[in-house]
């Protein structure tokens, strides 16, 4: 092999001296995470509440029924188009006793506020239904505001036909779309994220105070569990959608067609157990740290200054190695206005890309010509050393000239 020119050196110089400064193992005794435990669901998600990703899947593009976990986009729809303090009448809809209520009759007028809590927490479906009727100005008109709100958040797989989750024909999702969707629900509305947190609440509005308890028991009894929502009927069996923080990460998983309580809880909790023990959220770049200080082309003892353009955060496996990698001229020529993409750094876990952030300049750099750079700094003496040169061999050919010239003459005489 040939050897690498001056400038192709540096630059490799540069790569692996970055990329060896950055690099950091991350505290692991396996690259991978440990297989999944058996969860006796028919279908099972786990996503990063932070980012975004799906870190496991079982059947999880599965269309099935999902109960009362329904009720999360009734949710979403209603405070995108009520106010909590706004105040609805019972539109005198009957449900059999068996179904979960609070009990509202004809005419009662609860604030929005206290019908989420009542939909959300013991999963009331009354309180479903008088929220849907009074948004939509009939069930039908809100039952296709949902539909439309699934095709805008991209859950291919899911479709309603009722607010309240009722086993009724095309009323169904999948465990990657329920995720999803409480994933959204959580981080554009705060009153749902604390309303499921919360292992009881009063409803003071309506024509008595009522308490309700929170159906997901596993709230107030695992101290780290934040939610969701839970959902039970004979098609769906038992649904649980649930939620949970630890060493500031959250994990959303669901869990489709368990076949009792305690099954329900327990995958639930296996799953989230299992994402907090291989997994944790990584911040190998961050938006502004300075990464490289490549010279700058006719500027003798200039660098310039670059930095991450963005912050890249992942959830990766406790045990990957990650490493960074930058991809960067050694020399940089101006004029470069401040923020201009100049390289690339790339994120890789066990020898995988997993991200690349852009290398921007956080200084502005100069155009500067090959005269002013000849003439400036520390190439004045290299510059006087040629005029010097280029001077005694123009004087030493004259003279040689001139002798050869007289001899010549002398010669000839």
């Amino acid at each position: 092999m040939g050897r690498l020119s001056a400038p192709a050196a540096a630059t490799l110089r540069l790569v692996l001296g970055v990329c060896c400064a950055l690099a950091c193992l991350l505290p692991a005794a396996r690259a991978r995470a440990a297989a999944p435990p058996r969860l006796d669901a028919s279908a099972s998600a786990l996503l990063s509440a932070d980012t975004g990703q799906l870190l496991y899947g079982h059947a999880a593009q599965r269309e099935l029924a999902i109960a009362s976990t329904t009720k999360l986009m009734t949710a979403l729809v209603v405070l995108e188009h009520a106010s909590l303090q706004a105040v609805f009448p019972d539109p005198n809809f009957y449900f059999p006793t068996v179904d979960s209520q609070i009990g509202l009759v004809p005419g009662e007028r609860m604030t929005v506020h206290d019908l989420l809590l009542a939909m959300l927490l013991p999963s009331a479906d009354d309180a479903a239904e008088d929220l849907a009727f009074n948004v939509g100005g009939t069930v039908a008109r809100f039952v296709a505001m949902m539909n439309a709100r699934a095709r805008v958040l991209g859950l291919t797989h899911t479709h309603y036909s009722t607010p309240v989750g009722l086993d009724t024909p095309g009323n169904y999702s999948s465990a990657s779309d329920l995720v999803r969707l409480a994933r959204y629900v959580l981080r554009v509305e705060p009153f749902v994220r604390a309303a499921v947190a919360r292992p009881s609440a009063e409803l003071l509005s309506g024509l008595h105070p009522r308490t309700v308890i929170n159906l997901n028991d596993l709230v107030g009894r695992v101290k780290w569990i934040n939610g969701v929502k839970t959902g039970h009927t004979l098609q769906a069996g038992y649904v649980l959608v649930g939620s949970g923080t630890r060493g500031g990460m959250t994990l959303i998983s669901a869990v489709l067609g368990t076949p009792s309580m305690a099954e329900r809880d327990s995958t639930t909790l296996s799953i989230l157990n299992w994402g907090f023990a291989n997994f944790h959220l990584a911040t190998p770049v961050r938006a502004g740290t300075v990464l490289a200080r490549p010279r700058v082309r006719y500027q003798t003892g200039v660098r310039a200054w670059v930095v991450a353009g963005a912050t890249f955060r992942s959830v990766l496996a406790r045990r990957a190695v990650i490493r960074t990698r930058i991809t960067l001229p050694a020399i940089l020529a101006g004029p470069l206005r401040r923020g201009a993409r100049v390289g690339t750094i790339a994120v890789l876990a066990d020898g995988q890309v997993v991200g690349r952030v852009p290398l921007v300049l956080a200084v502005a750099l100069r155009a500067a010509s090959p005269p002013d750079g000849l003439l400036g700094g520390g190439t004045t003496l290299v510059f006087l050393l040629l005029l010097a040169a280029a001077l005694v061999v123009a004087t030493g050919f004259g003279g040689r000239w001139r002798r050869g010239t007289a001899a010549h003459g002398r010669r000839r005489r």
